[in-house]
């Protein structure tokens, strides 16, 4: 069984996807405790490290849980904000550091494939400078890095438009040729294969079997809007202009997704920290008169519904926004195995 670390792990999603394709998940790694509590829940037999990435006694403590087990993958999918296009401190923020600094990792664990994950931004030229700084520390550590490339969450069947950066590394130019080169693809999902079947929910309304299937409480204003909303995509365009919020008036395309439905049978909008917020994008239920719930936000991430999250709402809802979707990375578990194949022995 191939093995794997999984660095700024947050609650689970990249170990969640090894694990349903048969790779152990050796040590994780991530400073924030509520999403290190979510992990542990999850991930009994994988040995979880709280703590900073940039401190040596954490890289350490990584190299402790391994205990010396050869490595074949270690996934860094650092935090995304500071390449994120919403970033006001593009540029000039430390957290851009982050990616470089994992690297001590791989320099002292010497696995077979280094694989990275982000944001698309992350292939911009006004980030050209991090991804040559990663390639160069990675080739004087012995690595063949593949330049980033720009996939799609939703080919990869999770029923979501999620864009993201994806880098690998490993050492030979022949192992990584054959990951980039490998048909990942998979069936498209789309939200009602997603939550169809979920039990119907008012605004303020809880299904009695379901912790995480809760709608919130929208204002009676909140409410009637999504009711002049057409089902099925339908958008805030279709608002009377009695129902119109002020700072939208006359600006048609300005935050066209406020209050705007999910499709049914296409797949979800980019699902954020907010996304069970009708004010903060095209989070609205395909029909009915509210936000989705947690336990559909966490379908639409491809999470099982055995996966136990903790936390308070907004602490639930911040992890599912930030989570790498397993199912994306099931989708590239033929890709390692096959690129494994191919590396140096």
């Amino acid at each position: 069984m191939p093995t794997a670390v999984d660095i700024f792990c947050g609650s689970g999603g990249v170990t969640q996807g090894l694990r349903s394709a048969r790779w152990r998940v050796l040590a994780a790694c991530d400073n924030d405790p509520v999403a290190a509590a979510t992990y542990r829940a999850n991930h009994r037999r994988t040995k979880l490290i709280e703590g900073d990435i940039q401190l040596d006694d954490t890289v350490h403590r990584i190299a402790d849980a391994v205990r010396g087990q050869h490595v074949d993958l270690l996934a860094i999918c650092a935090p995304c904000q500071p390449f994120s296009s919403q970033n006001r401190h593009r540029g000039d923020d430390e957290r851009e550091q982050l990616i470089v600094r994992a690297l001590a990792v791989a320099e002292r664990l010497k696995p077979a494939m280094v694989f990275f994950e982000n944001v698309p931004g992350l292939a911009t030229p006004a980030y050209r400078s991090i991804v040559a700084e990663v390639q160069a520390k990675l080739d004087a550590l012995g690595y063949v890095v593949s330049d980033p490339m720009v996939r799609d969450a939703a080919d990869f069947g999770v029923p979501q438009r999620r864009r993201r950066c994806i880098m690998m590394a490993a050492r030979s130019r022949e192992a990584v040729q054959t990951f980039v080169s490998r048909d990942m693809t998979m069936p498209k999902k789309s939200v009602f294969h997603a939550i169809a079947d979920l039990e119907r929910l008012e605004s303020g309304q809880a299904s009695a079997g379901d912790s995480l299937h809760r709608a919130r409480t929208h204002q009676p204003i909140a409410v009637e809007r999504l009711k002049h909303i057409p089902a099925d995509g339908g958008s805030r365009r279709s608002l009377p202009a009695h129902l119109e919020l002020r700072c939208h008036i006359g600006k048609p395309k300005s935050f066209s997704d406020v209050y705007g439905r999910m499709a049914w049978q296409d797949v979800a909008p980019t699902l954020t920290t907010g996304c069970t917020d009708v004010t903060r994008g095209r989070f609205a239920h395909p029909e009915q008169h509210r936000a989705v719930t947690l336990r559909e936000a966490a379908r639409l991430q491809s999470f099982p519904d055995h996966y136990a999250f903790t936390g308070s709402d907004s602490d639930i809802a911040r992890q599912i926004g930030n989570a790498v979707p397993p199912d994306m990375i099931r989708a590239f578990a033929p890709a390692f195995r096959a690129a494994l194949k191919a590396s140096p022995s």
